[in-house]
């Protein structure tokens, strides 16, 4: 019998889902712009069962993926688990079988493998296409296909023998320009090795060139950016060993004694041609976009000047104190000998690591930053739900080129997850279309899905599901030219 009732946490709003659904013409409020034809899919932890040790981390939850399927101004829901090996496994045993966040050897004796650690992933992180497919991606495994109408799970794949790591990047890059995708793999030979495999895919899907270098050290590598020259992996902060995991703990903790650093990688050139900048210590999670400017390499992030994350442990015993994340550049010099980059916080307001852009403008010139952050000058009703006094309540968008903040308020019951940008068809303009992202409501217990224009930054439309969904990861929107939708 799955039991929450002891799960610190998993309570009221924020209680497991456990439940998969089919709404036909959704409720609206506004109008939903005709002009969107496509579906906005999403990621989301939710566990099937309860945790075991009951402290592991909300990371490691089941995968589950939605889709709002927009189409002649109405609005269609769709909620699946992804059925990955995990998934079934606990279903068939009618309890948890896995342990601690990517630690398999916390694992029931039934399903461990520590040789196979990408066995064991809930692909529960960023909603993916690729030569026309859909995927569900987590970092610490292989990529699971779904199919984009049914949203049933077709399986993992390592693109016929090519992919040859065990764990795929939940943050692949397409170059809006060429179409290929950049994609890397870390601890790509097994538990804590230091080497990464990268590969850039042609727009069928097939591998036209691949690397395999080492990092550093050890350490999580969440994301990446591209430029039309460049492939940029940044990293550091959380550390982990053979030793921890044998131990019984959660893979990673911090050491803030590291120091960040970040791989240049030429896209026409080999693995010793790549060049590793250091900086101070730093947690960057997310990336907002890069481009190569003759010598140098820019690039714009969330980052935070410390630990971001509330379960890893600190290595020196300093108690967790959630430093904010600012915008901020970073320059690389190519020509410098110096490995050393420098830092420059373009706006103060704190923000999410949840930041997009127009994904049309990836590795080029650009101008806007969407992201969800907390307005404190905005009312929230009392009584609402603890955490409404320090969750996001607004998208943003953030002019880098002017320091202008323009901003759409979610409403005084409601937290906000991260925005997605869609492009208005027929319009090459940058930031013109629509940003989608989800407002949970707990004070009515449900999930609203807000679409609002772009370019005033001014709310449009409302989906409401009479149901709360669980929390996201991340969302992506897709149109009929990038998959076969019904």
């Amino acid at each position: 019998m799955a039991d929450f009732s002891s799960q610190p946490g998993m309570h009221g709003y924020f209680a497991p889902a456990r439940f998969e659904a089919d709404i036909y013409d959704c409720e609206v409020t506004g109008q939903i712009p005709t002009e969107l034809d496509g579906a906005f899919y999403r990621l989301h932890p939710d566990w099937l069962y309860p945790p075991n040790p009951p402290d592991d981390i909300a990371l490691s939850p089941d995968g589950y993926m939605s889709m709002f399927r927009f189409r002649n101004g109405v609005v269609d829901y769709k909620g699946r688990y992804v059925r990955t090996e995990r998934f079934e496994n606990q279903r068939a045993a009618r309890r948890q079988l896995y342990g601690y966040y990517r630690n398999p050897f916390t694992d029931d004796p039934s399903v461990r493998d520590p040789d196979h650690p990408q066995r064991r992933t809930t692909a529960n992180t960023t909603p993916v296409v690729l030569a026309g497919a859909l995927y569900a991606t987590k970092e610490d495994g292989l990529p699971h296909r779904m199919d984009p109408n049914t949203l049933e799970t077709l399986g993992p794949t390592d693109f016929g023998g090519a992919w040859k790591s065990q764990a795929f990047t939940a943050h692949p890059k397409v170059d809006p320009v060429t179409c290929e995708m950049a994609a890397f793999g870390y601890e790509a030979s097994g538990l804590c090795s230091r080497d990464v495999f990268l590969a850039i895919f042609d727009k069928a899907g097939s591998i036209t060139r691949d690397w395999r270098f080492e990092v550093p050290y050890t350490s999580m590598l969440h994301d990446m950016c591209l430029t039309r020259e460049h492939v940029i992996i940044p990293g550091g902060g959380s550390v982990t060993s053979l030793e921890r995991l044998h131990e019984g703990k959660i893979h990673w903790a911090w050491d803030s004694s590291k120091p960040s650093y970040y791989g240049i990688i030429p896209r026409d050139g080999d693995a010793k041609d790549i060049r590793w900048f250091l900086g101070p210590e730093r947690s960057i999670v997310h990336t907002a976009n890069a481009r190569t400017e003759g010598s140098k390499v820019v690039m714009e992030a969330p980052m935070a000047d410390g630990n971001t994350w509330p379960w890893f442990e600190d290595l020196a015993g300093g108690q967790f104190s959630a430093p904010k994340n600012t915008i901020r550049r970073i320059t690389f010099d190519l020509n410098s000998k110096d490995d050393r980059c420098t830092e420059e916080t373009l706006f103060a307001r704190p923000v999410t690591s949840f930041t997009r852009v127009d994904d049309r403008r990836l590795g080029l010139s650009y101008r806007y930053i969407y992201v969800q952050y907390f307005d404190p000058d905005q009312p929230a009703r009392a009584g609402t739900h603890p955490q409404m006094r320090y969750a996001a309540n607004s998208f943003g968008r953030f002019d880098i080129q002017t320091g202008e903040i323009r901003s759409c308020f979610g409403g005084e019951t409601h937290m906000l997850q991260e925005p997605s940008f869609v492009p208005r068809p027929g319009s090459t303009d940058e930031g013109d279309g629509w940003l989608i992202g989800t407002a949970h409501n707990p004070c009515e217990m449900r999930s609203e899905l807000m679409i609002v224009d772009a370019t005033t930054m001014e709310e449009v439309a409302r989906v409401i599901l009479p149901f709360r969904n669980a929390t996201q990861v991340h969302g992506a929107w897709f149109g009929p030219n990038d998959l076969p939708l019904a």
